[in-house]
């Protein structure tokens, strides 16, 4: 049976389910639907999709979470980009200038870094939620 990762940060693995399990829940629910001779094509397309919803959910929720990772982190980064242009601006040597913003870049990635746990958690935890 193929074990696939579902969801990965970059850090440890969130969840790992096993691939055909998970697809195979998701078909046999959908053939399901469509097994219902009483229901109409609306009604099926709609149990289909109900069968597809915590795959959506779950890929919806990770990218949020990774989306707004990503925005803080360029945030940081822009205002180290900012405090550069103006010691530039202020008259700083470039050599200086260039230090002072690898500096800041690499606090910005640490002090991100040391936030990938608790994010890793959080979206661990409503993911497993999904579906319940």
């Amino acid at each position: 049976m193929e074990s696939r990762t579902l969801v990965t940060a970059g850090s440890p693995t969130l969840t790992t389910v096993s691939g055909t399990q998970q697809e195979g829940l998701m078909f046999r629910c959908s053939a399901n639907c469509c097994e219902d001779s009483q229901a109409s094509m609306q009604q099926v397309h709609q149990c289909i999709e109900r069968c597809h919803a915590p795959l959506a959910q779950a890929q919806a929720l990770v990218t949020t979470e990774l989306e707004k990772f990503q925005d803080r982190l360029a945030r940081c980064t822009m205002h180290c980009n900012d405090k550069a242009k103006d010691s530039i601006d202020a008259g700083s040597k470039e050599l200086q200038v260039k230090r002072q913003l690898e500096s800041c870049v690499t606090k910005c990635v640490d002090d991100h870094m040391h936030l990938i746990p608790t994010m890793t958690k959080k979206m661990k935890e409503s993911l497993l939620s999904i579906g319940k």
